[in-house]
C-alpha cells in the first residue's frame, strides 16, 4: 500500500528567525516525515490594518482582543525566507510546499518551484483564489475546516473549471487545540466517497491519537504543526507537536500502515504459517482392519497433519482397511 504523506506545519513557529526556521526543516527531516509545509502571505495580502471590532479577534480562541493585522504582522514567514528554506529542505530530501493567501502569494511561490497548492481552512469560500491557484497545475490541497457542503463543491468545482482534478480535501476542525468530540473522522470517509477526491486529515488536536486513527481509515495526508521548541513562543506553539513527539507519531503512524497491509486470502495451506497447529482428523485408539469409523475412534484434534476436519461426516460409519494405531494421520485410503 502507499504511505501516508505526513506534513509538518512550520506556520509561525519561527520565532521571526530564519535560522531557528531552517534548524526547524532540519529537525523535521530528522522525524522522518514527508513534506514541510510553510505559508505565504503578509498582513496586507491578508487583511487591513484596521481596529474597528469586525478586525479584532474574538470567540474564545487564543488570540482574542488581538487585531487581524497584529496577528498575521507577528506569524507570517517573511517571503524573502522562502527560497533559503525550500533550498534546505531539498538538501534534508524534504518536500517544501506552502499555502497562499491570495494571487500575488500564488505567484511568488512559482518563482520558489513550490510543488503542492495548500487551501487553508479559512480560504476556502474564496473560489476566485482556489481557481487562480488551481490553474496552476499543481496537486491542491484544501483545508473544510469552516465548510459547508456547498463551499466544498464550489471549491472543487473551481479546480475542475481549470481542468485540476488532483485534489486532496483536509477535514479538519478550525479549534486551537480541536476537542476530541469534534473530528467526526468518519465524515473524512465520505468525503472521500461524496466527492470523489483523495482525503486526509489537517490535525489541530492535542497529542497523535487522531492522526493515527485517521491513518487507519484510510488517510492519505496527515498534517500536523510542528515547533522546534515551545519555549519559541508564537500564536499556534501551544497545539504544536516537537521533534520528539513527530518522532513518536511518524512511527505509530509506519507501524499502522503495515498491519493494514492488502488484502490477503492465502490460497496454499501448505504456506500459512501456523497453519500445522489447527485441527486435523487423527485416529484416537488402536483400531483392526474392517472396525467401523465412529466419532470415538476417529477425531478432530490438534495438530493439523491429517485430514481436514471436513471430511469426518463422510467418514464415519466407514470400515478401514488395515490396522491403525492411535495417533495416526487419517487419511481416505484407509477406508474400504
Amino acid at each position: 500500500m502507499n504511505k501516508t504523506f505526513i506534513v509538518a506545519e512550520l506556520s509561525a513557529n519561527h520565532g521571526h528567525s530564519l535560522e531557528t526556521a531552517l534548524a526547524s526543516v532540519r529537525a523535521i527531516a530528522d522525524a522522518g516525515v514527508n513534506a514541510v509545509k510553510i505559508q505565504t502571505y503578509t498582513a496586507d495580502t491578508l487583511t487591513l490594518d484596521c481596529k474597528k471590532p469586525d478586525f479584532v479577534v474574538s470567540g474564545g480562541t487564543l488570540w482574542d482582543d488581538t487585531t487581524f493585522y497584529d496577528l498575521y504582522k507577528e506569524a507570517y514567514t517573511p517571503w524573502e525566507w522562502h527560497q533559503a528554506i525550500f533550498d534546505e529542505a531539498k538538501k534534508c530530501g524534504l518536500i517544501c510546499f506552502s499555502t497562499p493567501f491570495d494571487n500575488t502569494a500564488v505567484d511568488f511561490l512559482e518563482t520558489c518551484g513550490n510543488p503542492i497548492l495548500k487551501i487553508a481552512s479559512f480560504e476556502i469560500t474564496d473560489v476566485n483564489l482556489i481557481r487562480y491557484a488551481a490553474s496552476k497545475g499543481k496537486p491542491m490541497v484544501i483545508s473544510t475546516g469552516i465548510a459547508t457542503m456547498e463551499d466544498i463543491e464550489l471549491a472543487i468545482k473551481a479546480c475542475h473549471k481549470v481542468g485540476n482534478y488532483d485534489i486532496t480535501l483536509l477535514r479538519c476542525v478550525s479549534a486551537y487545540p480541536a476537542p476530541m468530540e469534534n473530528v467526526n473522522l468518519r465524515t473524512m470517509l465520505d468525503m472521500k466517497e461524496r466527492f470523489g477526491v483523495k482525503v486526509g486529515l489537517s490535525d489541530h488536536t492535542m497529542g497523535s491519537d487522531v492522526a493515527i486513527a485517521a491513518v487507519a481509515l484510510g488517510a492519505e495526508m496527515i498534517e500536523k504543526h510542528f515547533i522546534l521548541d515551545r519555549a519559541i513562543g508564537g500564536p499556534d506553539a501551544s497545539f504544536s507537536m516537537t521533534v520528539e513527539e513527530f518522532k513518536e507519531m511518524v512511527k505509530s503512524i509506519r507501524n499502522v500502515e503495515k498491519a493494514l497491509g492488502i488484502v490477503d486470502y492465502p490460497t496454499d495451506p501448505s504456506k500459512i504459517k501456523g497453519r500445522q497447529f489447527s485441527r486435523s482428523l487423527y485416529i484416537a485408539e488402536d483400531m483392526k482392519t474392517g472396525d467401523v469409523l465412529t466419532e470415538k475412534n476417529l477425531r478432530s484434534v490438534r495438530p493439523g497433519y491429517g485430514l481436514s476436519p471436513k471430511h469426518l461426516d463422510e467418514c464415519i460409519g466407514k470400515r478401514i482397511n488395515c490396522e491403525l494405531d492411535k495417533g495416526t494421520r487419517f487419511d481416505l485410503r484407509y477406508i474400504e
